[in-house]
């Protein structure tokens, strides 16, 4: 099970000490054998010798880790998998839906919105304006984590230029600033350099009701989480931008939670395989442990609720529900004695 740390933490690692240990503890109950391989850029071949010595390895590891990208990791990832170790999630599925370009490439699935993709600065420079004249949007880096690059923007109706925007970052303790559009693009100008593009979606008035976050285990919803994000969420009128509401904890139900078995349901059946044809992956290939995001749509013609894909995580899945410990030990003991068939 390999995460972040650096030498100091690799020395010292031990299960008992891990945020992991309910995981550890399911997969030893299981017959496993399961140890941690904390991972730092400066001692990968470290690392590398001891994965090429297991069956499979699980990963937690954002995209910016402490400054850091994960170039050297996915490498190493993409080496010890060609030689037959199972690995979740591989860096090829997290290019294909672990970036917020999925939101683009799967916006006609039934989770979508109005979204494009800005490929460039000189088309989002050309398009944004003519979109916000429609109203508000979420402009999203293709990557990134705790709402790093992610941002409401609306033009500022007390300015009368139509080019000053009001804008609001999704990081904890952001608040509303109103600045230029020129000065907004060249905040976003390196996510162009470093992630290619910039995803831009409607904004959902529903999102000061919160987000629901389904886990799940390769196509399995095992879990879900209930949380006031408010990472957006506007200050109440009259009040100053600094006065809106911080983020609410994240509350974590099993699989079972009643109200929300039609989103379980339609995600399971309809949108993962429609997912996994317009994506091309087969059942083996998705995560041992990935989880959607979604935010209420407007309530459809029989009055009940619709949901809006915002976000894919599977870099990093931590933490998880309860619920999902033994589906996740399961899956990735089937895998990795999968794996090991394989390379007899």
């Amino acid at each position: 099970m390999l995460y972040p740390g650096d030498r100091e933490a690799r020395n010292k690692s031990a299960p008992e000490q891990s945020r992991f240990l309910p995981l550890f503890r399911a997969l030893w109950e299981m017959g496993a054998h399961a140890e941690p391989a904390v991972y730092h850029d400066d001692f990968q071949q470290e690392v590398r010798a001891q994965l090429a010595a297991v069956d499979g390895v699980l990963v937690w590891f954002n995209p910016i880790q402490d400054g850091r990208d994960r170039t050297m990791l996915n490498a190493l990832l993409r080496d010890v998998a060609a030689d037959g170790v199972f690995v979740s999630a591989h860096p090829d599925m997290i290019q294909k839906i672990g970036t917020k370009e999925v939101l683009y490439r799967t916006r006609d699935l039934g989770w979508g919105c109005d979204t494009h993709l800005y490929a460039s600065m000189a088309q989002m420079r050309h398009e944004l304006p003519q979109r916000l004249a429609s109203g508000a949007r979420v402009l999203k880096r293709l990557r990134g984590h705790s709402g790093s690059g992610v941002w409401k923007v609306e033009l500022d109706a007390t300015s009368g230029t139509g080019t000053d925007l009001r804008v609001r970052h999704a990081q904890r303790g952001a608040v509303e600033e109103r600045i230029t559009l020129d000065q907004f693009c060249s905040r976003c100008e390196p996510y162009f350099a470093c992630d290619g593009g910039v995803i831009d979606q409607a904004w959902q008035t529903r999102l000061p009701e919160g987000m629901v976050r389904c886990y799940v285990v390769h196509g399995r919803v095992e879990g879900f989480g209930l949380q006031a994000i408010n990472a957006l969420y506007p200050a109440a009128p009259g009040t100053p931008p600094e006065s809106a509401p911080a983020p609410g904890p994240r509350l974590y139900h099993p699989p079972t939670l009643p109200h929300y078995q039609a989103l379980k349901h339609q995600l399971e059946e309809e949108w993962v395989p429609r997912l996994q044809k317009l994506l091309d992956i087969d059942d083996n290939n998705l995560p041992v442990l990935w989880d959607c995001d979604f935010l209420l749509g407007e309530k459809d013609a029989s009055g009940a609720d619709t949901y809006v894909l915002c976000e894919i995580n599977i870099s990093s899945v931590s933490p998880f529900p309860a619920s999902a410990v033994v589906p996740v030990a399961r899956a990735a003991i089937a895998q990795s004695l999968a794996a090991r068939a394989a390379r007899r």
